[in-house]
């Protein structure tokens, strides 16, 4: 893959309006180890079934002298929350989640994206990751969404978090796939963002806050669903949830593709390729994900059309997808899934 999201574990100290995810929250005593165990289990089997390849193909890099006739580039890991800098989950996941990644690509040069609010990242913090491999620290709270960074609210913490960052001898991440790290940045979900228009999922589903119109075509995009099936070459990219879950976007459709606990990445991605549901998704069409299946544009378009929780209209292609996987595409992702159990047992 060209990139893996891995949401490490569900844990935050914020519970954002905005959150696209609901169990992203804070949680104490017996839910917070209820959800720090889950994660801490989970990661080295989620490990033990990803590529032990992960370079991909550069479609942009042709090369005369290179296998393939394209440049050869490493992966990319973006650990996400939730905040992964919450305690416990620093110290009990994400540390030992960083040290299994070195121990397994290390030789390869993985680039490891550490993606975190900003407000509890400190220079200890910033070292530790360091250390550890990690190419680049995302800052991804930096929108009038979370609170306390409303408008120029966010300037000191933005100062401070530069200041630190230089001190550590990192860079600002422009071109940040031709940089050599370690590299920051400093993004939220802002109306020049391409997350600006909020996503129809979760407590910003519930606060009615998501702008996007039948128009804004989420799956076609990155973090969408576009190119998840391409594995080994440039645009590819799958979501993980903290469970070993396996989305086609981050926004997560109502079904897992598969988990990885149980299953190798490319078990799951290569018994899909081909069939006409996910190759819709792949092409960034989701409106033709149930052609197939009696499902034509025109039926996936009026499946598209809800009410927010205010009571407004509201159309996206998302609530479609929703739709269909709830009417038509979750016993075909369990036919699927039980075919590649069962080959994988008549193999052993």
């Amino acid at each position: 893959m060209e990139s893996l999201y891995y949401v490490v574990a569900w844990a935050c100290h914020r519970k954002c309006r905005h959150c696209y995810e609901p169990r992203f929250r804070p949680y104490v005593r017996g839910a917070l180890r209820e959800v720090v165990d889950e994660a801490r289990h989970a990661w080295p089997r989620v490990l033990a079934n990803l590529p032990d390849d992960f370079t991909y193909l550069d479609l942009s890099r042709p090369s005369e002298t290179a296998p393939g006739g394209y440049e050869r580039r490493p992966g990319r890991i973006v650990l996400a929350g939730g905040e992964v800098l919450v305690d416990p989950v620093r110290e009990e996941v994400l540390y030992p989640l960083l040290e299994g990644i070195r121990a397994k690509w290390g030789g390869l040069g993985v680039k490891v994206v550490v993606q975190t609010t900003g407000d509890l990242v400190t220079p200890g913090i910033v070292d530790d990751l360091l250390s550890r491999g990690v190419w680049m620290v995302s800052c991804a709270g930096f929108d009038d969404f979370h609170v306390g960074m409303e408008g120029e609210k966010r300037v000191p913490l933005e100062v401070r978090l530069r200041e630190m960052f230089e001190a550590a001898g990192m860079t600002e991440a422009k071109a940040a796939e031709d940089q050599e790290g370690p590299v920051y940045g400093l993004f939220g979900a802002t109306e020049d963002a391409w997350i600006g228009k909020i996503w129809p999922r979760g407590r910003a589903w519930e606060n009615s806050l998501s702008k996007a119109t039948i128009e804004e075509n989420f799956c076609d995009a990155w973090s969408g669903g576009l190119n998840f099936l391409r594995r080994g070459v440039s645009g590819s990219e799958v979501s993980i949830d903290p469970n070993g879950d396996v989305f086609p976007c981050c926004l997560k459709t109502k079904k897992a593709l598969g988990n990885l606990r149980e299953e190798r990445l490319e078990d799951i991605l290569d018994s899909l390729a081909g069939r006409p549901e996910f190759e819709a998704i792949n092409a960034g069409r989701p409106e033709r994900m149930g052609v197939a299946h009696g499902w034509d544009t025109e039926r996936f378009l009026e499946a598209c059309r809800t009410e927010k929780p205010n009571g407004e209209p509201y159309r996206n292609l998302c609530i479609g997808c929703d739709r269909f996987h709830e009417e038509v595409l979750g016993p075909v992702i369990d036919r699927i899934r039980a075919e590649r159990m069962a080959a994988r047992e008549a193999a052993e």
